[in-house]
């Protein structure tokens, strides 16, 4: 009964969300927002936990403002991608303003394929419909199982519609499918800062370790694909910001899981730059960290 209520609620956001007027839409978002804030449920709470370990000088009254604002962050997320199939050519075109994205379109230039790799930031999907529309450049990415298993195919279809290819995280399973789109030279585009596997890569997050995926590392040394870190973030105006940074290079020795080590370490200090200057658009209401992964009863 859960999993079909769930599956129903995101079905009327995509049905509902997207015929309305853009500000009444935001406007519901903030709402929305700001209630689930006022009740202090285990996301929120989450989310100022992590949120702790990023703005460590902060206390109880700046953590519970940088809360507020990151729900709001995260309810814009979910009205942008409600409404995201809608839009024109020109809205998606003029929806995302990222920074030395000569770094992504010299990549491709050269044929030898690219991996971005992003974190939990800002909305992943209105870059990803930038890129599809605006460069007109499609690309492959993952998504994880969701349950119920409609829901998850709500999700690809709607990924789908928005010009990427969308693959299921299931193990190692879309590594070669990935690995064939990259030879090919193409475009691969991973949320890249929480493991979702047994093989992830331990790295030091804001002082603690955490573990992040191997993939783009492993993809990019077994390609030869360009692996680039992106970071995103709101500024109050309709417009996303971003930067597409400078290449993580393979080491030029060591073995393959040293080499990983070392390049998902590079994304982890990318990712932690672009979170530490915009920690409420970072979406983790999740546990990251071991040590928090540790508290959890057996």
């Amino acid at each position: 009964m859960r999993d079909r209520l769930t599956d129903a609620l995101y079905g009327l956001g995509w049905a509902a969300v997207k015929k309305m007027p853009e500000p009444a839409a935001a406007r519901l978002g903030r709402t929305i927002a700001d209630t689930v804030w006022k009740r202090r449920g285990k996301g929120v709470l989450r989310l100022e936990a992590n949120l702790a370990r990023v703005v460590p000088d902060a206390g109880p009254e700046r953590l519970a403002e940088l809360s507020k604002a990151g729900m709001r962050s995260y309810m814009r997320y979910w009205m942008e991608s409600f409404r995201l199939p809608a839009w024109s050519q020109e809205r998606a075109a003029h929806s995302f303003d990222p920074k030395d994205v000569h770094h992504l379109t010299d990549g491709l230039a050269t044929g030898r394929g690219v991996v971005l790799a992003l974190p939990h930031l800002a909305n992943w999907d209105v870059a990803g419909i930038w890129v599809t529309r605006a460069l007109g450049v499609p690309f492959t990415t993952v998504a994880e199982r969701l349950k119920p298993e409609s829901l998850y195919d709500r999700f690809v279809a709607y990924r789908e519609s928005l010009g990427m290819e969308v693959l299921p995280h299931t193990g190692g399973a879309a590594f070669g499918t990935l690995a064939r789109r990259l030879r090919d030279g193409g475009l691969v585009c991973l949320v890249a800062d929480r493991d979702l596997s047994s093989s992830g890569v331990e790295v030091d997050f804001f002082g603690s370790t955490a573990r992040m995926p191997a993939g783009p590392a492993l993809l990019a040394q077994q390609t030869g694909a360009l692996l680039l870190p992106v970071t995103l973030w709101y500024d109050g105006t309709p417009v996303m910001k971003g930067r597409v940074h400078p290449p993580v290079e393979v080491p030029g020795s060591g073995t393959r899981a040293e080499k990983t080590s070392s390049m998902t370490q590079a994304l982890a200090d990318a990712f932690a730059g672009g979170i530490a200057d915009h920690p409420e658009d970072w979406h983790m209401l999740q546990r990251l960290w071991l040590a928090d992964l540790e508290e959890r009863p057996a």
